[in-house]
C-alpha cells in the first residue's frame, strides 16, 4: 500500500528511523560473543578494559555504523541509476561501477607498498568513474544511441571484464590476494572506524546532493522531451547525478568491498511504499538500505557459526529472486 499523504510519509521516515536503531543495538549485541544491552550501555558510558566492553566499542558498534552508511549509499545510488535509465535493474553491480572500483582497489594494493585509507577512496572513486564513463560510452555508440538496454548490456560486459582483470592480478599476486579476497567478497567484518571517517565526508555530501536534485529527477524521469520542454537543463542533471552515484558506489567499495544486490532491491521497496516521488523514494530507499544491510550482516554471524559468511554473500541470497522476479517482469512487459 502505497503512502499518500505527506504525514503519513514522515511518519514512515520516524518509524524507519526506530527500526534502523533497533537493528544497530541488534548488531552490536548479537553475534559469537554474547553480549547484553547492559554491558553494551556499560562499555560506552562507564568504559572498562574488559573483553566484551573492547569487542564493543572497537568491533560492533564500528560494524554496525559502516554497514547502516554502506547500505544507505547503495541503496540511494541505485535510486538514481534506476531514474536516470529508467532500468528497474539498473544498479551499481549491474553497470560495473563495484567491478571498477574494485579492480583500480586490487592494482593499488598489488603495486604499491603502503596507501592511506585516504588514497584507497580516491583510487575507488577513480575505478568508480573509469567504469561509469566508460559503459556510457558504449552504451551510446550507434545509430539507436543510448537505452536502457543498451546501458545494461554495456554494463553487464563491462563487470565481466573488469572482474576478469581483477581475477588475474589476483593470480598473479599472491600478496595482493591475501589481503583483499576476504573484501572483494563484500564484508564489514573487521573495519574500523578509520575506514568509515575517510569516505564519509563524500558519502554525507552525496546523500545531500541526491536529495537536493530529487525534484530534477522527478522531471527528466517523465521523459527527455517533456523534460527539455519544462526548461530542465537534462544535461547537467544527469552528470550531477552520475558524480553522485559514483561517490556513493565508490565510497561504499571503498570501506566494504563490492556488495551486490542492495541497489536492485530497496529502490523498488521505497517505490512501493511512497511512489515515485523521488523526494520520498531518496530518504526511504537510505533508511531501507541501511537496515537491510545490518539484517544481512547479523545473519551471516550465524549461518555457520563460529565462522562468518561475507555480507556480499548473504545479501546475494537475498536479493537473487528479487532480481529474477523483476527480470521476469520486465521481459513480460516488452
Amino acid at each position: 500500500m502505497v503512502l499518500r499523504t505527506a504525514g503519513a510519509k514522515w511518519s514512515g521516515i520516524l518509524a524507519g528511523l526506530l527500526l534502523l536503531i533497533l537493528f544497530l543495538c541488534g548488531s552490536i549485541v548479537l553475534g559469537y560473543t554474547d553480549v547484553t544491552l547492559k554491558e553494551a550501555y556499560q562499555a560506552f558510558f562507564h568504559f572498562e578494559q574488559t573483553n566484551k566492553h573492547i569487542i564493543i566499542k572497537d568491533v560492533r558498534l564500528p560494524r554496525a555504523l559502516i554497514a547502516s552508511v554502506v547500505g544507505a549509499s547503495l541503496a540511494i545510488a541505485g535510486v538514481l541509476m534506476q531514474a536516470l535509465t529508467r532500468n528497474p535493474l539498473a544498479s551499481p553491480g549491474i553497470f560495473g561501477i563495484n567491478a571498477g572500483a574494485s579492480l583500480f582497489v586490487v592494482l593499488a594494493v598489488s603495486y604499491f607498498q603502503s596507501i592511506s585509507l585516504q588514497g584507497m577512496a580516491w583510487v575507488s572513486f577513480l575505478g568508480a568513474t573509469v567504469a561509469a564513463v566508460t559503459v556510457y560510452a558504449i552504451g551510446s555508440v550507434g545509430r539507436q544511441g543510448l537505452t536502457p538496454v543498451r546501458l545494461t548490456l554495456a554494463g553487464a560486459a563491462i563487470a565481466a571484464l573488469f572482474s576478469s582483470f581483477t581475477q588475474g592480478l589476483l593470480v598473479l599476486n599472491e600478496k595482493a590476494l591475501d589481503e583483499v579476497l576476504f573484501w572483494l567478497a563484500g564484508s564489514v567484518q573487521g573495519r574500523s572506524l578509520e575506514y568509515l571517517s575517510s569516505v564519509f565526508p563524500y558519502l554525507a555530501a552525496a546523500w545531500i546532493g541526491s536529495l537536493l536534485i530529487s525534484r530534477h529527477i522527478n522531471i527528466l524521469i517523465m521523459g527527455e522531451d517533456v523534460a527539455q520542454g519544462l526548461g530542465q537543463r537534462t544535461g547537467w542533471i544527469k552528470a550531477v547525478s552520475g558524480i553522485l552515484v559514483v561517490l556513493l558506489a565508490g565510497g561504499a567499495v571503498a570501506v566494504a568491498g563490492p556488495i551486490g544486490f542492495i541497489g536492485i532491491v530497496v529502490p523498488h521497496f521505497a517505490r512501493s511504499i511512497v511512489g515515485q516521488d523521488h523526494r520520498w523514494v531518496i530518504p526511504y530507499a537510505g533508511i531501507l538500505g541501511a537496515i537491510l544491510l545490518l539484517v544481512a550482516d547479523i545473519t551471516a554471524r550465524y549461518v555457520i557459526m563460529p565462522e562468518e559468511v561475507p555480507v556480499g554473500v548473504m545479501t546475494a541470497i537475498i536479493g537473487t529472486p528479487f532480481f529474477i522476479y523483476i527480470a521476469r517482469k520486465g521481459l513480460k512487459s516488452t
